[in-house]
């Protein structure tokens, strides 16, 4: 059994532990793991890998690259993603744009990027957070915020700056941001984890252990999909990876010189799970929306919520394939391909409903039209006999 292979069935099997204990943690005590997860264990790992690599200029490429990626993703969620809702469910569109074009990697990506790939591409993928953050906390709000001005009855003109400040503010003291900018620091000063204290680097290591475990029991925990929209949810995740898996191939087709590490970084970041602060912003809009006895909702929260408890199992299971295979997701032509399959998946069944209802339509025109000329028929064949009578009467006269 290939390595590979041994890591995927022992991360399974703690995924299937946290499925068990499902019954025995309710959903408010998740919001411990959870803190535990991205404001200890995360940060520990992430401190360490960064104070394993070289810091160079050329590392500000993540970041952008990470960036981009999330506005080529708004993008395609107005014009490719979210075509196929039926016409005026506005809301929902504006969810979808609102959250598939966001990603969480530090609950769904970093902790398999350590397992199969190292700390070295952990630091690389943290930086790359960077760019994803900076779009998902600032850039995703002031669009939330201009789509609630737009359609808001009350305008509120103090209520866009303080909601940034805060923002901003969050940033800043998110403990993720603040391990970023203190590795960053460090390095720029040559010290490495070596340079600390012998007491602070044991504390680090041990709480860099917890990391994994605790990730996978949580996502098994919090794994509960609800039924009525799933479908669709699951038809949209499978499109927004087939687009991610082209993107990806296109980054791989321009750079041919990248290691595997680096192509299945470019591979698996993208295809994190959709993120939780998309989901901030729009309970905050529909909060302010309720104030101002708003009668119908920029998003759909309960949509929202659907899709965010979909996106996580969703987007870990796949980056589970994607490293288990590896050898099979490093070239660009095999990316592209995949990216084509699940777009043909998620786009045939709509495909095939439209012809099904051209087909529908052009029965029922022939039907009618059938039914019109056997009546004109009916109809000529009463003037005629009527025509027959009235010469028969003339003549007899």
């Amino acid at each position: 059994m290939n390595f590979a292979l041994q890591k995927t069935l022992e991360l399974l099997i703690i995924i299937g532990l946290g499925l068990l204990l499902q019954k025995k943690v309710a959903k408010q005590d998740l919001k411990g793991v959870k803190v535990l997860v991205l404001s200890v264990a995360l940060p520990a790992t992430i401190f360490v890998a960064l104070l394993k690599i070289e810091l160079k200029g050329t590392l500000l490429i993540f970041p952008f690259l990470a960036l981009s990626f999330n506005l080529l993703m708004l993008l395609a969620s107005k014009y490719l993603l979210s075509v196929t809702l039926p016409t005026g469910e506005n809301a929902k569109k504006r969810t979808l744009m609102m959250l598939l074009p966001s990603l969480a990697p530090g609950l769904s990506c970093f902790p398999f990027i350590v397992v199969y790939l190292g700390d070295d591409s952990l630091a690389l993928a943290a930086l790359a957070d960077v760019g994803n953050k900076i779009f998902g906390l600032i850039l995703l709000y002031m669009l939330a915020m201009h789509w609630y001005h737009l359609r808001s009855i009350k305008k509120k003109k103090s209520s866009s700056k303080s909601k940034l400040k805060s923002l901003v503010l969050s940033l800043i003291n998110e403990p993720i941001n603040i391990v970023i900018v203190l590795g960053l620091i460090l390095l720029g000063l040559g010290l490495k984890l070596t340079s600390l204290p012998n007491f602070l680097q044991n504390t680090i290591l041990s709480l860099k252990v917890l990391m994994t475990p605790l990730v996978l029991l949580f996502i098994g925990m919090a794994v509960r999909i609800k039924s009525g929209e799933f479908r669709i949810i699951i038809s949209m995740l499978i499109r927004r990876a087939g687009l991610t898996f082209c993107l990806s191939s296109i980054f791989v087709f321009l750079f041919p010189s990248l290691t595997p590490a680096l192509i299945l970084l470019l591979v698996v970041f993208p295809q994190s799970s959709c993120s939780f602060w998309p989901f901030a912003h729009m309970s905050a809009i529909y909060s302010m929306e309720e104030k101002d006895e708003h009668k119908e909702p920029t998003f759909d929260i309960n949509f929202a919520v659907n899709i965010l408890a979909c996106s996580l199992p969703f987007s870990t299971l796949l980056i589970i394939g994607i490293f288990s295979f590896s050898d099979f997701f490093i070239n660009a032509p095999t990316l592209f391909g995949v990216g084509l399959a699940a777009l043909g998946i998620s786009y045939a069944p709509h495909i095939l409903k439209s012809r099904s209802f051209m087909r529908d339509r052009e029965d029922k025109w022939l039907k009618s039209t059938k039914k019109k000329k056997s009546n004109l028929t009916i109809a000529d064949s009463k003037v005629e006999e009527k025509t027959q009578e009235t010469i028969k009467e003339a003549q007899a006269s």
